[in-house]
């Protein structure tokens, strides 16, 4: 077998069509566009949505929800991430510096991953029902600010 020698196999391409190419092709004439309206022109172009002036399904439906724009700033902390920790007293400050959360984190929030054997006090840090129960069970506590 030589690279030059090679091609599909009998019945895997098909010819383009050739559409504009005379009454025989079954295309010729109106080349399969209909007759008149802006998409049988040439250049009839539209843009996504256009509806001919009609108020567009997307300006007619209704808006719902919403999305957070700093919801990828709340940074979740693991109770191993906790131990690891040199000090007892735990707030946003101390786990930027740590580098536990990112500097420019807006919140944190401690969630119940690993084991904490340690107490820990938190202030101003958030934390999951079972996070708060490991860190009580440990001897810590948890103070959310209002």
């Amino acid at each position: 077998m030589r690279l030059n020698s090679i091609k599909p196999g009998a019945g895997a391409t098909k010819a383009a069509r050739r559409v504009g190419r005379g009454i025989g092709s079954g295309l010729g004439k109106t080349a399969g566009r209909g007759h008149k309206g802006q998409k049988s022109r040439a250049g009839g172009f539209h843009k996504v949505g256009f509806e001919g002036g009609q108020m567009p399904m997307q300006r007619r439906l209704p808006k719902r929800g919403f999305v957070s724009l700093t919801r990828a700033r709340i940074a979740e902390v693991r109770l191993s991430e906790l131990q690891a920790l040199p000090v007892e007293d735990v707030d946003m400050l101390v786990l930027q510096q740590a580098g536990v959360v990112p500097a420019d984190a807006l919140a944190a929030k401690v969630i119940l991953s690993g084991v904490l054997s340690r107490k820990v006090n938190l202030r101003g840090v958030g934390a999951t029902v079972g996070a708060k129960a490991a860190i009580e069970a440990a001897g810590g506590s948890v103070q959310v600010a209002e």
